[in-house]
């Protein structure tokens, strides 16, 4: 395959609709520019053998027989764009004023056109879809939730990371708060909302979307202007991480005593209203609440039929135990939130995430698309809009092992000369010892960086190029 180098992939403004991007051939990535959108899709990953014996891994090559349309968000897509042109019809009055004032051209703290995008979908849906003849998109999504997420009503918007999913998160909660706060008898909106995320770091992250914080984003990112501030603090914003979803014991008393009566009775485990209760106290007697959960690709049903099984058969060792881990915590979120809609109702869950697919070892395919994703802006669109820092990866690549380049697929082939045990208790001194096709990469890495910063030094214009090391294998 002929290799392409793009040294400036930024085509779009970050601020308005792309309308550019680079072709796709089946080779892979191409540097011709295509003057219009790209659609969304997603590539499928394809499980290809490596040796006789060996685990079977996936190749991930970005090439153009292997794309699959999304065409449920294409559709959707569409109508947002028509009723964008038509100047937003069928909305309140609040949605008016709020979709003004975050597309005002005079702002000091432009938002992401990707980040306007995803809330006017959540908008066309819930405001106008019905209006305009359009039920089948609501339809849809919950036929899609029925038959993964049966007890819920899921809509999923994917992200790029570095696109700010967290200002998106604020701009649901203002949007949703008050519009219910100037109508309460809107049974669209709601003023209660539980953020759910998959740690505590994060969780700790996520502190911006309340209104009470010194930092909130309804101020730094002028998401509001004074006086609606104000008025979101009647609102009720609660943060927790999916953990506290898993059901406690509720007693102290001896051991053999709890493990005999509770092996009948349950009776010192917390019941999943119990934990309702616990976990939602913040909310006090609020009910049909709104759910944002922060990376969703980790919450979902696993699949039990014969064809889960079928996904499954393939996994074995390590890699069967890490898929049961990725399960039972998957379990407790969704499980969790299928408890909070018992007790107190849900209204809708937003799901937002940079990879809503299914998981290994989730009785779906890898990397299959939730179904309930209604908006994308992937990270490729990220790139050529100039949202996200440019990537680069070893291109000085002459090195062969068997008939694939040795940079291709770097982690397969490095694994297994890395310490599994110990890294966090033995001690780090000296050198460290690299495998020498990671040295290689590292050395294609700078080599690259040092070609364009002596270009830099040499024109003597523009912002000197800088060089990050990020690793990004994973098992």
């Amino acid at each position: 395959m002929k290799q392409v180098i793009i040294e400036n992939p930024i085509l779009n403004s970050p601020f308005i609709e792309p309308t550019r991007h680079f072709k796709f051939a089946d080779e892979g990535i191409t540097n011709e520019v295509i003057e219009k959108r790209r659609i969304s899709s997603y590539f499928i990953p394809i499980a290809r053998p490596k040796k006789k014996g060996i685990q079977l891994s996936f190749d991930t090559e970005w090439t153009g027989d292997r794309i699959e349309e999304n065409t449920m968000v294409n559709q959707i897509r569409e109508k947002v764009s028509l009723w964008r042109k038509n100047d937003y019809y069928d909305i309140t009055k609040r949605t008016r004023f709020l979709l003004d004032y975050w597309n005002t051209p005079e702002r000091e703290k432009k938002l992401f056109f990707c980040q306007i995008e995803a809330l006017e979908t959540i908008i066309y849906i819930t405001e106008v879809a019905a209006k305009q003849g359009d039920s089948w998109v609501e339809n849809t999504i919950r036929q899609s939730n029925q038959e993964a997420n049966p007890l819920l009503y899921r809509i999923a918007f994917k992200m790029a990371t570095g696109t700010g999913k967290t200002v998106v998160m604020a701009i649901i909660i203002a949007w949703h708060a008050l519009n219910k706060l100037a109508n309460p008898q809107d049974a669209r909106f709601s003023d209660t909302f539980l953020i759910v995320a998959p740690g505590i770091t994060i969780r700790d992250r996520l502190r911006v979307l309340l209104p009470n914080d010194a930092g909130n984003y309804y101020h730094q990112r002028d998401i509001l202007p004074q006086d609606l501030r104000e008025e979101l603090h009647k609102a009720k914003i609660m943060i927790t991480n999916f953990h506290a979803f898993k059901l406690r014991e509720k007693s102290d008393a001896a051991r053999l005593t709890r493990d005999i009566l509770s092996a009948k009775t349950g009776a010192f485990t917390e019941t999943p209203g119990e934990m309702v209760r616990r976990v939602c106290r913040e909310l006090g007697s609020k009910k049909n609440i709104i759910v944002i959960n922060d990376e969703s690709h980790h919450c979902y049903r696993r699949r039990t039929d014969d064809a889960g099984a079928i996904h499954e058969s393939s996994l074995h060792g390590e890699e069967r135990k890490e898929a049961e881990k990725r399960n039972e915590e998957a379990r407790i979120w969704i499980s969790g939130l299928e408890a909070v809609k018992a007790k107190i109702g849900i209204k809708v869950v937003y799901d937002l995430s940079a990879t809503p697919f299914f998981l290994r070892g989730s009785g779906y395919p890898e990397g299959t698309l939730f179904p309930w994703v209604v908006s994308d802006f992937s990270l490729v669109d990220a790139i050529e809009s100039g949202i996200v820092k440019i990537p680069r990866v070893p291109v000085a690549d002459d090195q062969m092992t068997g008939s694939q380049p040795a940079y291709r697929d770097l982690w397969m082939r490095i694994r297994d000369d890395l310490p599994k045990k110990g890294r966090k208790t033995d001690a780090v001194s000296g050198e460290p010892k690299l495998p020498a096709e990671l040295q290689g990469a590292l050395h294609s890495l700078y080599g690259n960086y040092e070609k364009a910063y002596k270009s830099w030094e040499q024109s003597g214009r523009g912002t000197p190029p800088v060089s990050a090391i990020i690793p990004m294998f994973q098992s």
